[in-house]
């Protein structure tokens, strides 16, 4: 079976890959990861690598046992030591520059943060680099934690807008029953829609040094799915599967996308979000978004209602009081406040204005859908509706 094509990916890769048996990092399984990544990247292929691996380092470093329950300030401790050597692990397998990144629950569900994170990422795809990303162990609680990198790894392809999630872990994929126990467990190669049926078939985690089993995979799967991203799950250990993921084909459990990831994402900015303000932008910002897809930029704002903060929802109008149009909806890259101060005004007079160096965008052409009279709605990126 044949994956569907992708641009961009999220690559996940598991504790029992980067720390066999607990007992510290080894790049027995990373080498053939690494090498297929260099591969995609060589394609002009995306890539943002979230990595476990980071407490199992740091044990390993002060020569602890991966036995036994540790408190919350112990394992923050220990990933703080061990995130260091993972990094180097990783740096010295590619001859592109790595870059680190680490996230919270915080910076997820916060919309400030999570604006930032965005831009982060997004920044350092353009400039070419590899994004390593993991949770912030050494400061997330345990009630704010993602708690597992699965669920991370699904965030994270969200917040980049991903056309595929690859799950490496140390097993084939989804079996119709646990292949330990039973030597008639049969690989599922495909699943349309994960429902109890399919949350039945996960197992416990089997991994002496990892969070996440099975059932965090498959939650991860969904998540992403409903967001119009599919997932891929395999296992990173074999080197026939990494070959067949270069080669595009499906050598897992292949979880399909609802819809596509354009539409659901469209459907999501324009009935999940509620916008909390307005935006009046002039006649040649409207025809940049309508016809070219462009990001909305402050020249072409001429006015700002409302009392929204950065990460909230906006509508985007045109037109006189009594006959204002609405445009488009998005994300706003600022509060009202500072856009108030920066509207009308081009690139080099923001650090004046706002005191520190923002965005040059306020609503960027990924984070804004676009309408027609009809109020169909189309990703700004992609033009108007048909």
């Amino acid at each position: 079976m044949n994956l569907p094509g992708w641009k961009r990916a999220v690559i996940k890769v598991g504790s029992n890959l980067i720390a066999p048996e607990g007992r510290g990092l080894s790049t027995r399984y990373l080498l053939g990861i690494a090498r297929l990544i260099a591969e995609f990247r060589s394609e002009g292929r995306e890539l943002v690598l979230v990595s476990s691996g980071a407490v199992a380092a740091g044990r390993a470093v002060l020569g602890l046992e991966p036995t036994g329950r540790r408190s919350v300030g112990a394992k923050q401790a220990l990933a703080a030591v061990g995130q260091v050597r993972m990094m180097e692990a990783w740096s010295r397998l590619f001859d592109r520059p790595c870059a680190q990144v680490m996230l919270t629950a915080d910076d997820i569900s916060n919309r400030r943060r999570f604006v930032n994170a965005k831009n982060t990422l997004r920044e350092l795809l353009a400039l070419d680099t590899l994004p390593i990303v993991n949770e912030n162990d050494s400061v997330a609680t345990e009630e704010l934690k993602l708690g597992d990198n699965d669920n991370l790894a699904a965030h994270v392809a969200v917040l980049i807008e991903a056309d595929l999630l690859i799950i490496l872990s140390d097993v084939d994929g989804l079996f119709d029953a646990d292949p330990r126990s039973a030597a008639s467990a049969q690989l599922i190669a495909e699943v349309v829609q994960i429902d109890a049926g399919i949350m039945a078939l996960a197992g416990g985690s089997g991994s002496s040094v990892g969070t996440g089993g099975m059932r965090t995979k498959l939650q991860a799967a969904d998540k992403a799915a409903r967001r119009g991203i599919a997932t891929l799950i395999l296992n990173g250990r074999s080197t026939d599967a990494l070959d067949a993921l270069r080669r595009g084909r499906n050598p897992g459990t292949l979880f399909r996308a609802h819809g596509s990831k354009l539409s659901a994402r469209a459907h999501w900015m324009k009935h999940g979000l509620e916008s909390q303000g307005v935006v009046v932008i002039d006649a040649g910002a409207e025809r940049a978004l309508r016809d070219r897809g462009a990001s909305l930029l402050p020249p072409g704002v001429l006015a700002v209602r409302g009392n929204f903060r950065a990460g909230d929802a906006i509508d985007i109008v045109c037109g006189e009081a009594d006959s204002e149009r609405r445009i488009a909806k998005g994300v706003s890259q600022y509060d009202a406040v500072e856009l108030g101060r920066i509207k009308g005004h081009g690139k080099a007079d923001l650090e004046r204005l706002l005191g520190y160096v923002g965005s040059e965008v306020v609503v960027h052409r990924d984070d804004m859908v676009v309408f027609r009279d009809d109020a169909r709605a189309a990703p700004a990126s992609q033009g108007v509706a048909p």
